[in-house]
């Protein structure tokens, strides 16, 4: 389309359901116009049914048939640079090839402080002739001078992780079936056109050579959402008056426009500091009734939005920075960053350590209590479920309302500290490791038995009810968790609460939900 405007080639409609055509192109579906000849007619159709209806009339006509294309990139595995895995191969003289002897592998790269381009088509490899250059039982030959793009190594390492001194094979076969294949793999989405696929591919090659038993290298996949960079906040003004987004097409040919004219407007970068929140969307914190377009996009060195771990470990540390990536929601969405989400988690790891470390809750080599077991038991039940399922942000969710529990309590029992420290482990694992330490115990938390819940402190020696009269609650009651209907009524039926309203009158109508 802004083709076709540049060069003022004319533009018809073809699918109906956009706006002006001649303005903005319609990518959408909607009922085909202008689409019919004296062989064929699409008028009417939507955009999938006239493709197919197109793909069965040039069937009829015998001019092709329908097919499903895959579209693969292409896997440059042959690089002209230093680093990467030497082929173990070499050429004669008469260009013969010559594949490396077992007990000549594996090549190494030479070392070499000279990894600039050659001047040639060839790699920086081809200017070593020391390296180059060797002799073989045939005669003088040549090395091939390109390198393997390193995942010649990596599509297999999971497999060589499992036997990774073995000098003669690439792993053992029994080690190999006892291992394999994995259990799951965690990766981001892009890994599913790299090292997902050439694993994969590597490991079907392994499996025709009998060096594996399994078709496939990997049982789960579990894609792990990406972080965008902070939300960017953009308002828009006509002269110097903003404009609510929601009265603009931001995406016109040209620049952003108002809808109703068609006029031009402009977009000016929003701070943080002139928006707030108001409902779903951002509004701008002088006018409220102006609404701004708020995106988070990928971070990128040239939009400036890259977020330096680094900086963010200085000031609030490493297990605050891997508690906020936990917890910013469902591992495998995609999140915006928000450095004030850090902060907000380095505060509960301050209170838990106050907590152990400080003492701000007495500590006692007392026995728990009965209440104090059944909050531990609770929070180990859940944290291992959800971690289990890898529900990271709910797992910590629940430690953080532990924290505010034993924050209520008069002392705080070595026991309860220790398991939650063995809980809090694999989500802030250094400051775990240095509670473990204060509190006695030895030789790592890391090396511990995971705690396992006990149900008998999760049995509740009472439930709530809810008691309503002609519609209305009057009255909660506790009952026991095995009480019966004829004993829950009596007790409701006594309440003082309840017993003014009934008293005197007859009950037409009793009602009970049981659970």
């Amino acid at each position: 389309h802004e083709f076709a405007k540049k060069f003022g080639l004319p533009i018809k409609e073809v699918v109906s359901g956009g706006d002006d055509v001649q303005e903005v192109p319609f990518t959408g579906s909607g009922p085909l116009v202008n689409s019919a000849n004296g062989l064929l007619d699409l008028n009417g159709l939507l955009v999938d049914e006239a493709k197919a209806k197109t793909i069965s009339f040039l069937e009829a006509e015998g001019h092709g048939e329908g097919k499903i294309n895959y579209k693969l990139r292409d896997w440059l595995f042959s690089r002209q640079r230093y680093w990467g895995e030497p082929f173990p191969v070499s050429f004669l003289e008469d260009g013969t090839l010559v594949p490396a002897t077992l007990d000549q592998l594996p090549v190494t790269l030479p070392k070499t402080d000279k990894f600039e381009p050659s001047g040639t088509t060839e790699g920086p490899l081809s200017a070593i002739e020391d390296w180059v250059y060797h002799d073989t039982p045939l005669g003088r030959a040549r090395r091939e001078t390109n390198t393997m793009p390193q995942w010649a190594g990596s599509c297999w390492y999971y497999l060589r992780f499992l036997d990774p001194e073995n000098p003669g094979k690439a792993i053992d076969p029994e080690i190999e079936k006892y291992w394999m294949p994995v259990d799951m793999y965690v990766g981001g989405a892009e890994h599913a056109v790299l090292h997902l696929l050439y694993a994969r591919f590597w490991h079907k090659v392994l499996y025709d050579c009998g060096i594996v038993h399994t078709k496939e290298p990997f049982q789960r996949l579990v894609n792990q959402g990406l972080i965008l960079g902070p939300v960017e906040h953009t308002a828009y003004f006509q002269a110097d008056t903003p404009v609510s987004a929601k009265d603009v097409n931001e995406n016109a040919v040209g620049g952003p426009v108002l809808k109703k004219d068609q006029s031009p407007v402009e977009a000016r970068k929003a701070l943080d500091v002139d928006v707030v929140k108001k409902g779903e969307n951002f509004v701008l914190k002088s006018n409220d009734n102006v609404r701004v377009t708020s995106k988070a996009v990928k971070m990128s060195k040239s939009r400036g939005n890259v977020v330096n771990p680094d900086d963010i470990i200085a000031g609030t540390g490493a297990d605050a920075l891997r508690l906020y990536l936990m917890f910013m929601g469902p591992l495998e969405q995609v999140k915006p960053w928000n450095t004030k989400g850090v902060d907000g988690v380095y505060r509960f790891l301050s209170r838990a350590w106050r907590l152990i470390a400080e003492g701000v809750v007495p500590a006692t080599s007392e026995p728990a209590s009965k209440e104090q077991l059944k909050v531990l038991h609770k929070t180990m039940k859940k944290v291992t479920a959800d971690t289990e399922k890898m529900s990271f942000n709910t797992a910590i969710a629940t430690m953080m309302e532990f924290v505010n529990d034993a924050y209520k309590w008069d002392s705080m029992p070595h026991e309860v500290s220790t398991v939650f420290v063995q809980l809090l482990n694999p989500y802030a694992p250094h400051m775990a490791e240095e509670l473990w330490e204060r509190l006695g115990n030895g030789p790592s938390v890391c090396e511990s038995t995971w705690p396992q819940h006990d149900e008998q402190y999760l049995v509740e020696d009472s439930v709530t009810v809810v008691v309503q009269v002609n519609g209305k609650v009057r009255a909660t009651i506790s009952v026991a968790p095995d009480a019966d209907q004829d004993a829950v009524m009596s007790i409701a039926e006594a309440d003082p609460s309840v017993l003014k309203w009934i008293q005197g009158k007859e009950i037409k109508k009793k009602i009970y939900v049981a659970g």
